[in-house]
């Protein structure tokens, strides 16, 4: 590039978001006085490099700030490394700020800005990737693998559990979105890591965006490889019986008032009763949310059993052509007994929770949305934020923060601003390759646009 991204985007980020950075040395103070003294668990998180994986344990006294990619795409978007860089940019300024008082920024702050950035995090913020693995490979229709994947009979199948054996390059989905959602260069990488990934779709997945967040920490001279979190099935098979998202779905299916409570924050109804706060796996191996269909039934105040039903169903369009719309093929009808939610176990019942349940398992003490207003679901964040105050409230479950180390607050939540969130810049698509832009300054140009969400705004009362 002609111009120096990193300097660019920071002194953007700084005249247009300074909200922000003030926001997270405030929340960083109160964070501080609140977990001074405190030992919570390690966290587990990973990295790729040279395609294998690296496990690293980050002591769980850090602050944890939340931004993510996908499952659903091997190659990374604009969207994708718009989040990333955001999120670098917001943990080295609160990192920097909160170390030497907030002030107007000068000369000295921005040199030391920049070296920060040039490195990977370190500190009290740690920023880092949920990467959500019980999706639908192929969840919105961008997926270079497309066609082997439906017919392999993986497309309702949850990421996780997706094998790379009978999976190969779409051809014709790259001659038509070449150089509007893909490009030759992520073909060329995605065919590679198909080849090393042992089988698992994840690892390949992971591989490829591991290598394109290395090439794109050169360009953009930003040290943008964060560290994955894989949930909730990740977690939850290496759970003991007692672990937090077992007790979790125990404790929301106790009985019909937990289910009731639940139901309510997430601003549903209990007259039909057929929103499933856990997904139940099919032995046949299908797991997607939006292929599936149930029913919570009760026997009184007693919860008696839950139907699913799993039919073909359309997923989501992309940005390029909203009449090719996924498919998640599937058929399976089964009845689960109360008993294997009320005392659950992922080994006997294999489950894929909700996500406002699961994230509750999430360290982060702050969160990066993605266009919440315009691209985001405004109502699963807030659904989100209702159950995080519930349980911080002690209204729903109770003693997660003495027992599990949940949060004490409801995290800090910031957002992509939508009206300035990065895309193509001829077809204007924010799921578009970032290998699609042949000048990653034209993305650098629109800047770094961060606003904060009144959390009291987000919990339905």
């Amino acid at each position: 590039m002609s111009i120096d991204p990193a300097r660019m985007l920071i002194t953007d980020f700084l005249k247009s978001s300074w909200q922000c950075v003030e926001a997270l040395v405030k929340e960083l103070a109160g964070f501080k006085e609140r977990e001074n003294g405190s030992k919570k668990k390690s966290i587990s998180l990973f990295y790729i490099k040279d395609g294998r994986r690296n496990d690293v344990a980050v002591d769980g006294s850090h602050f944890f700030l939340r931004s993510s990619v996908e499952y659903s795409n091997p190659q990374l978007t604009i969207e994708e490394v718009q989040g990333i860089i955001a999120a670098r940019l917001i943990e080295a300024c609160g990192s920097h700020f909160y170390s030497s008082g907030l002030h107007e920024p000068d000369e000295r702050d921005f040199n030391e800005l920049f070296e920060r950035l040039k490195k990977p995090a370190e500190g009290l913020i740690v920023p880092f990737l949920l990467n959500t693995d019980d999706i639908e490979p192929d969840r919105y229709s961008m997926n270079p693998l497309k066609e082997s994947i439906v017919n392999s009979g993986q497309s309702a199948f949850p990421a996780a559990v997706v094998t790379t054996d009978s999976l190969e390059i779409d051809q014709k989905f790259v001659q038509k979105y070449d150089g509007s959602l893909i490009s030759r260069k992520d073909v060329e990488v995605v065919a590679s890591c198909l080849k090393a990934c042992g089988n698992s779709y994840m690892n390949m997945v992971d591989a490829v965006k591991y290598e394109q967040m290395e090439q794109l920490s050169t360009s953009f001279g930003i040290d943008l490889r964060l560290p994955t979190l894989r949930m909730p099935l990740e977690i939850i098979k290496k759970e003991a019986a007692d672990g937090l998202l077992h007790h979790i779905i125990r404790e929301v299916h106790k009985d019909y008032a937990s289910v009731e409570r639940v139901y309510t924050y997430i601003d549903r109804s209990m007259k039909n009763r057929t929103t499933l706060l856990t997904i139940p796996h099919s032995q046949k191996g299908y797991g997607s949310k939006r292929a599936v269909k149930g029913k919570l039934y009760f026997d009184g105040t007693k919860l008696k059993n839950v139907k699913v039903d799993y039919a073909t169903t359309p997923l989501y369009p992309n940005a390029i052509d909203p009449s090719d719309v996924s498919i998640a093929k599937a058929d399976d009808h089964f009845t689960v007994e109360s008993d294997k939610l009320i005392n659950y176990s992922f080994n006997e019942t294999p489950s894929s929770p909700q996500f406002f349940l699961y994230s509750l398992a999430s360290p982060e003490n702050a969160a990066l949305w993605h266009g919440v207003g315009a691209f985001g679901a405004s109502q699963l964040v807030k659904s989100y934020a209702t159950m995080r105050y519930a349980c911080v409230r002690g209204l729903l479950i109770k003693n997660l923060k003495e027992t599990y180390g949940l949060a004490s607050e409801v995290p800090l939540q910031f957002n992509l601003v939508p009206t300035s969130m990065w895309g193509h810049p001829v077809h204007h698509n924010i799921d578009a390759s970032i290998n699609c832009v042949e000048n990653l300054s034209d993305l650098v140009k629109k800047g770094m646009k961060l606003e904060t969400l009144s959390v009291s705004d987000l919990i339905r009362q």
